[in-house]
This record gives structure tokens, C-alpha cells and sequence, in this order.
């Protein structure tokens, strides 16, 4: 019988990949960690997902690149500078052999924060009446 590991499932997620894609996948989260502090990490969908009022992002980790998945919107408001990237309409793949867009992951996770902060509020504004 295996034992099940103790601790963060994001973190047992992280450690089954080669030390360099491990590096990037901290560098990810903590990016993600910094705008958006106030999030819970957990997995769904089998890859580590950051949850904020709804999925914020969701990424995960395959042999030649990072998959990010910042939902349509995310994809759809800086489909400029995605476009050198492949992608689908809720995702994004970052090559491992390439820099990693940092920034633009932050501004990306920022939209994501606020988009589903309004929705919220939205929400909450609705259910008041």
C-alpha cells in the first residue's frame, strides 16, 4: 500500500518534476502568490489552481512547456501579447526553453483578481435586493 503524503498538494505536485521545471513552477506560484495573497492554492483539473471568489488560474507542468490556464478572459485581454505563444482559448503554453514571461503572468493574474472580485460584488449586490 502507498503511503499518502503529508502536506500541501501543490507542493507533491511540484516535487515529481525534473529540479529546473521545479524552479519554474515555484517561481509561478510565487508570482501568483504575490498578486493575489489572498487566494487558496489547491489542485483541480489534477494541476495546482489558485481560487479567489472562483478559479483564478490554474498550471501545470508537461515536457517542453508550462501550460497556463488564466480562463477565455484572461486569454482574450492580452491576446497581443500571447500571440507569439501557442494557446487555445483558455490557455497558454510557455516553451521550457525560453524565458519565462514573468510579468506578463502578473498582469494576467491581476486581471484575473479583479475580474472575479466584480463578479462577486456583483453578485453580492444582486442577492441584497
Amino acid at each position: 500500500m502507498t503511503k499518502i503524503e503529508d502536506g500541501n498538494p501543490v507542493d507533491a505536485y511540484i516535487r515529481q518534476f525534473p529540479a529546473d521545471v521545479q524552479v519554474i513552477l515555484q517561481e509561478i506560484r510565487q508570482v501568483i502568490r504575490e498578486v493575489a495573497p489572498e487566494a487558496d492554492e489547491k489542485i483541480s483539473y489534477q494541476m495546482p489552481t489558485f481560487f479567489l471568489d472562483g478559479n483564478l488560474v490554474h498550471f501545470a507542468a508537461y515536457k517542453n512547456h508550462i501550460g497556463f490556464y488564466p480562463a477565455p478572459s484572461g486569454i482574450e485581454k492580452f491576446k497581443k501579447e500571447l500571440s507569439i505563444y501557442k494557446g487555445a482559448k483558455g490557455s497558454v503554453q510557455f516553451p521550457l526553453n525560453e524565458p519565462m514571461p514573468f510579468d506578463l503572468i502578473r498582469k494576467i493574474v491581476a486581471f484575473r483578481v479583479a475580474e472575479n472580485q466584480a463578479k462577486a460584488k456583483s453578485k453580492q449586490k444582486k442577492s441584497e435586493i
